[in-house]
């Protein structure tokens, strides 16, 4: 029997429409403010999907976008005004930066109140604390989770294998799966025998950048795989002339796997519903303080 397919759409859908009815019950208007460094095609997209999603959900968003060449003295001095900009609740600073800012340094200055994607040292640091609770989780590994839960997947006692160590995902989904009592694996380019990890556990989260690279022979039987890649690769059949595909082989592996996420599909949408749910959960904190 193939794997059955976990629908992010429609689980994003759900939460979208939570966040919809909150937002309802509020005075008032949820900001988000957006920086955006330079002209990436992928970049402005991504921002102006949030954008949309932020317009269908009753927030606000304020958008500021920066000239590739921009000092990072310029794009501190921004986030410092949007961390004192009463309608602005969440700030997102849309990654990759250009060399000549430090990340780090950049994402540290966003107050970790308004830290909505997560990513502030601080967040991080207690995300990583047991009994610790970060101001907001970032929006892809929690969207991994939701997916999960949502699909009624237990997560206690199981053993779950993270392909890729990433600050933005393998780390911090790492970090979350702990937390909800799995016993958790980190497999990484210095990892000798990939494959070997991958067939023991009862959870897969692949997020290494590698077109397909798990294949059906990685796979224990009913196991539930979450695929967060997204990989362009070339097809002539497409007006594109490319389709997107995640780094699981996914046809090959519905053959052995209980649940699997679609590329696209799957993770992509939780996403911006996670981003949502977080810009809205800082607003409801300062109502409530």
């Amino acid at each position: 029997m193939p794997a059955e397919i976990i629908d992010g759409k429609r689980i994003a859908a759900e939460i979208r429409a939570e966040v919809a009815n909150r937002v309802s019950r509020l005075n008032m208007s949820p900001g988000l403010g957006t920086i955006i460094v330079g002209n990436r095609t992928d970049s402005a997209t991504y921002v102006r999907m949030k954008h949309k999603a932020c317009e269908e959900c009753g927030l606000v968003s304020f958008h500021h976008p920066l000239p590739e060449d921009v000092e990072q003295k310029t794009v501190i001095e921004l986030i410092q005004k949007l961390n004192a900009d009463e309608r602005v609740h969440g700030i997102l600073v849309q990654l990759p930066l250009p060399k000549q800012c430090n990340e780090e340094q950049v994402l540290g200055a966003v107050d970790i109140n308004k830290d909505v994607d997560g990513f502030h040292p601080v967040n991080i640091g207690r995300l990583a604390m047991k009994n610790r609770e970060p101001m907001h989780v970032p929006c892809t590994p929690k969207g991994c989770i939701e997916l999960l839960k949502r699909s009624n997947v237990q997560i206690h006692g199981k053993e779950a294998v993270i392909l890729g160590r990433s600050n933005i995902v393998g780390l911090p989904i790492s970090l979350l799966l702990l937390k909800n009592n799995a016993t958790v694996t980190i497999c990484h380019s210095g990892t000798p025998d990939m494959a070997a990890q991958t067939k023991k556990a009862d959870i897969v989260v692949a997020a290494i950048g590698s077109a397909a690279m798990v294949k059906k022979d990685w796979i224990k039987p009913g196991a539930v795989l979450i695929d967060v890649g997204i990989n362009s690769v070339p097809d002539e059949t497409s007006k594109r002339g490319y389709r997107l595909v995640g780094d699981i082989d996914t046809k090959a592996c519905e053959e052995v796997a209980g649940m699997i996420t679609p590329v696209p599909g799957g993770v992509g949408p939780m996403t911006i519903a996670m981003l949502l749910q977080n810009c809205v959960t800082a607003a409801e904190r300062t109502v409530e303080s």
